[in-house]
């Protein structure tokens, strides 16, 4: 069994690894908010354990096994936050740190009986990926909001940030998995883009906004 500190590093460590390069113990103190002398002895452990390697000024890279953890801690606290929306009508800018708590729940049991329960779903309420037992997860066909031209209709399917602050602004514009737009305008002046949803008004959204709004052509 490990810690949750252990699993949240290793998570953390995962998510940064996305870029192809090793994770420097700088990157990794910014991300977990904490000092980097605390970060070098977590790692010494994590790497003692066989879940990562470690080389001092080099950074650090996920062993096998320790992708293997990462995965399985992602896919509880997706599971967690697709439960959370779909079945007690949370707010999806308001469990992620719900499911934070939850995705420590070690059991592997409850874990398939809840995918099971929801129909193993693949996407979480933010569009992620949702791992299936083996690690594996479906990867859709996306573009960035700003890439579409004028007159092109996507939907939404996927949300880049997902702080608690952003998540909210985009539940009171009604741009939400799953919501159809269309782009009436790009703006030169400020790279912000004029919008138009189905039966309403267009409206303006920022260059900020857009960059972490994900979508399938339709």
């Amino acid at each position: 069994m490990y810690t949750t500190a252990e699993e949240n590093y290793i998570k953390a460590v995962y998510h940064l690894q996305q870029s192809g390069k090793n994770v420097l113990t700088n990157d990794l103190a910014t991300s977990l908010q904490t000092k980097p002398a605390s970060v070098t002895d977590m790692l010494k452990k994590l790497e003692a354990k066989d879940l990562l390697l470690y080389q001092k000024y080099y950074g650090v890279r996920l062993t096998p096994e320790g992708r293997k953890l990462a995965l399985s801690i992602i896919r509880r606290h997706r599971l967690w936050e697709f439960f959370l929306v779909e079945h007690l009508q949370f707010g999806w800018d308001e469990v992620h740190e719900i499911a934070e708590q939850l995705e420590h729940v070690k059991s592997d049991l409850l874990t398939e009986k809840l995918d099971v329960y929801m129909g193993s779903p693949k996407f979480d309420p933010h569009g992620d990926p949702i791992p299936d037992s083996k690690g594996r997860m479906e990867i859709q066909q996306q573009v960035c909001l700003l890439e579409l031209k004028p007159n092109q209709s996507a939907v939404i399917c996927a949300v880049g940030e997902q702080s608690t602050e952003l998540l909210e602004m985009l539940r009171l514009k009604q741009l939400q998995i799953g919501t159809r737009l269309e782009i009436k305008q790009h703006f030169s002046f400020d790279n912000s883009l004029e919008v138009q949803l189905k039966n309403q008004p267009p409206f303006s959204i920022s260059q900020q906004l857009a960059k972490h709004l994900f979508v399938k052509l339709k």
